[in-house]
């Protein structure tokens, strides 16, 4: 994986890639990368930034982000994944 320049952010994307999430790096532009869920079509996706104005905040908003996200197995009993 390649890291974030951002001790916090690079973390942040640790945690997101222990849960199985896929980081995809940008190749230019203000957008580092971008994560995305791994269960299936019409998942989460979020973006990365480069340089956000509060990297502290940026971080803990990508782990909110990891666990909030409803396609997760165990998350809901009645939930199924496709």
């Amino acid at each position: 994986m390649d890291r974030h320049p951002n001790k916090e952010i690079n973390a942040a994307l640790e945690y997101a890639a222990s849960q199985g999430w896929i980081i995809i790096k940008s190749k230019r532009g203000h957008c580092w990368g971008m994560i995305r869920c791994p269960y299936g079509r019409g998942g989460c996706q979020k973006s990365v930034w480069s340089t956000p104005k509060n990297p502290e905040n940026h971080a803990k908003a990508i782990t909110r982000f990891v666990e909030s996200c409803p396609h997760q197995i165990g998350q809901d009993d009645n939930h199924e994944v496709k």
